[in-house]
């Protein structure tokens, strides 16, 4: 018998275990690395999926786990892949305690990581009282004095999504460039603009409850959340390893794995991408619908070299 697993997904998030689900119930041999935490770890709820808003983190991926046990092919492990080699139908995976694991495939769903700027407090507070998506944390912040921090020129783009939120706002840029028809648009529409210098973030007796922003200068602005958009890289080195390619993001500010539109496959046949890993787009229900497409792709790979291999053996024999 081949050792081998049809696939090996690398990330147990939204994504990940997405995936494990349609290539479970495709009969496919799949292992699932569980490397820890996802990015929305310190968030309490997350929201945007359809019968599960709300959920918190942590019980959404014990909810998708528990679905995978019906399917007796797919095995979910705790564990990090340390090193990647390989090419199409035969990769192997170096786990971190040494094991080294085959597979017929690759999925990368190990996520990108927000890599937080150098202003005490605000690690703090990341996920709690600032935050990136305004469709994941906005309506419970709604009405309230909020933030919204970005360089100039993206100033606008960003605020015209958070005031809808709410009209108690102001643009933070930390002395970036604006243009002056920003300016001036910002100005007719009430939105008080800050260029100076962030000192620390304030928050509720450590509970990462925005209170306050801190500058420079002294001056301290009471606000309750902050939105911002600070760079991000991949969580794991695996994609350099195997020789994808990685593409820059300008506006997302994030270095993801490039893949085909449809197919979510890299530029390394055999191995794909899903989630926050393979998309700027970074959303619940969108690294839930990656994976599933991911999942059934592979799948159909997998099926594919399966009837070519036993068609060539039978024009052999």
């Amino acid at each position: 018998m081949d050792d081998r697993y049809d696939a090996v997904i690398v990330g147990a998030g939204t994504a990940g275990l997405s995936a494990a689900l349609a290539l479970g119930r495709s009969m496919r041999r799949t292992l699932v690395l569980d490397g820890g935490p996802p990015r929305n770890a310190p968030t309490e709820r997350t929201h945007n999926l359809f019968t599960r808003d709300g959920t918190p983190p942590e019980e959404l991926l014990w909810l998708g786990k528990r679905d995978l046990e019906r399917y007796e092919t797919v095995e979910v492990r705790e564990g990090v892949a340390a090193g990647a080699a390989g090419t199409d139908g035969d990769f192997t995976l170096t786990l971190d305690g040494g094991e080294v694991v085959s597979a017929r495939k690759l999925l990368i769903s190990t996520g990108i990581v927000d890599v937080m700027p150098d202003v005490p407090g605000f690690a703090e507070a990341w996920g709690r009282g600032i935050y990136h998506c305004p469709y994941c944390h906005g309506w419970e912040v709604r009405d309230r004095p909020l933030a919204v921090l970005a360089d100039g020129a993206m100033i606008m783009h960003r605020v015209t999504l958070i005031r809808n939120l709410s009209r108690d706002l102001v643009a933070l840029t930390e002395g970036s460039e604006i243009s002056e028809e920003d300016r001036e648009k910002l100005e007719t529409l009430g939105v008080p603009l800050y260029e100076k210098k962030i000192s620390r973030i304030e928050d509720d007796a450590g509970t990462g409850r925005l209170t306050g922003i801190v500058f420079e200068d002294g001056e301290t602005l009471a606000r309750e959340a902050l939105f911002a958009n600070p760079p991000q890289r991949q969580s794991s080195e695996l994609a350099e390893m195997l020789g994808c390619e990685i593409e820059y993001v300008e506006m997302a500010k994030s270095y993801v794995i490039s893949t085909n539109s449809m197919t979510q496959e890299t530029t390394v046949k055999g191995v794909f991408a899903a989630g926050d890993a393979g998309r700027s787009m970074q959303s619940l229900p969108a690294a839930v619908a990656s994976g599933t497409n991911a999942g059934a792709f592979i799948n159909y790979t997998l099926a594919s070299d399966d009837v070519a291999a036993e068609l060539a053996a039978s024009v052999a024999s």
